[in-house]
């Protein structure tokens, strides 16, 4: 027969120690530990914890909703804007970016276009979790954007038949040309 003696935290021989969560019992003949079951019924459980999060936290989860049902609204009202706006070689692999010279007023007006691409960005991130339109946020939020591999992006994005099916409805309804996609 196999016989266990308590030890503590520290491996010593004895009846607990500082955190009785960690103690245990050692076998005499070997060094293996037999661990105890701690007792829980004073801990508040994971979804209680969340809860209680969400209680203290309800201005913020407002905001949220608030900033992510506004993103909804704008989306939905520049999207086929946008859309029909566009020509439809944008997302065709021969089109080549067209680069011009700036000038003060140009480069104000472009950094005011990234900053609103870069809010389009991570309001469809946040729209991923929360209601609204995640994706074609996102794709609003790129088309505004200025950064390396832009086209590439855009493009797989448009590839994917849903959204080319979707943005080729919205053109169709306005009595544009589909959007062609190499």
């Amino acid at each position: 027969m196999t016989r266990y003696r308590p030890i503590g935290t520290n491996g010593r021989s004895g009846a607990g120690g500082d955190d009785p969560g960690r103690a245990g019992f050692r076998c005499a003949d070997s060094h293996a530990r037999m661990p105890v079951a701690r007792d829980t019924t004073g801990d508040p459980s994971t979804f209680e914890q969340v809860w209680q999060w969400l209680q203290g936290h309800g201005e913020l989860l407002t905001w949220l909703f608030v900033g992510s049902l506004a993103s909804l609204v704008l989306a939905l009202a520049l999207l086929p804007v946008l859309v029909v706006r566009m020509p439809v070689d944008y997302f065709a692999a021969e089109r080549a970016p067209v680069r011009a010279r700036r000038s003060a007023g140009g480069w104000i007006a472009a950094v005011l276009k990234n900053l609103l691409g870069a809010l389009f960005v991570l309001a469809g991130l946040a729209m991923l979790v929360l209601p609204g339109q995640g994706l074609l946020t996102i794709l609003i939020g790129l088309m505004l954007l200025d950064f390396p591999a832009k086209r590439r992006l855009e493009r797989r994005i448009v590839a994917r038949p849903a959204i080319l099916a979707m943005l080729n409805r919205m053109r169709a309804r306005r009595g544009r040309d589909p959007l062609r996609v190499d």
